[in-house]
């Protein structure tokens, strides 16, 4: 979800309202994705480094994180999309806590798409929580393998990373699903966030449909 800010600033607009606009594209987007055959479905919301951020604008994506939160059950019951949270819920507030546990909950029994929203999030973190824990369950060293490691993952459970979209035309990873993306395709695109919408996702579907996936083979 990269480059809500320089979508404003390009329009001489606050960045917060370039939040305000990328939203827009998740509400669509939480519509469409499920008939395009998504089964699982992951945004980078808020990075484990995005604290670093100005004050002001850190509060204000958390006023519009909460907001949506509470906002987005209807949305997810209508298309049956299951939602969860990928990140730690250290250092958030104590009521968006108990709402992102909420939303989890009212939607656990949903058999439709899983909404995956990493808020809060670090590929580093998961990983060094991931070994701690792997310690913690008294595993030997010849035990920690990568079936030990995935487990204990924010992801565990979840399939890897087939197609990985980077808007804004950003060429890194930034420290989102280090572990998860050993062999995602990446598709890269200059469109920010607030205007990739439906056409946008079709046009990387279709590209991902090209490639060859050969997973270290021949």
């Amino acid at each position: 979800m990269d480059g809500n800010g320089r979508w404003a600033t390009q329009r001489g607009w606050p960045r917060v309202r370039g939040h305000k606009e990328g939203l827009k594209s998740v509400e669509e987007l939480l519509e469409t994705a499920p008939d395009l055959g998504i089964k699982h479905f992951t945004l980078f919301a808020f990075s484990t480094e995005n604290w670093k951020r100005p004050k002001a604008e850190v509060s204000a994506l958390m006023t519009l994180f909460r907001f949506y939160l509470r906002n987005f059950l209807s949305q997810l019951k209508a298309k049956r999309v299951r939602f969860h949270h990928l990140g730690s819920l250290d250092g958030f507030s104590a009521s968006i806590r108990k709402d992102i546990k909420a939303l989890e909950a009212a939607t656990a029994d949903h058999e439709g798409m899983v909404f995956h929203l990493a808020a809060n999030y670090g590929s580093r973190l998961e990983l060094v929580q991931a070994t701690r824990r792997c310690l913690a369950d008294g595993l030997k060293m010849d035990e920690i393998n990568e079936e030990a490691i995935s487990t204990r993952l924010w992801t565990a459970g979840v399939p890897d990373v087939d197609l990985l979209i980077r808007t804004s035309g950003e060429m890194r990873i930034s420290n989102f699903l280090l572990w998860q993306s050993a062999y995602a395709e990446f598709y890269i695109t200059d469109c920010l966030w607030p205007d990739f919408r439906t056409p946008q996702l079709k046009q990387a579907l279709d590209e991902y449909s090209r490639r060859e996936r050969r997973f270290g083979g021949l």
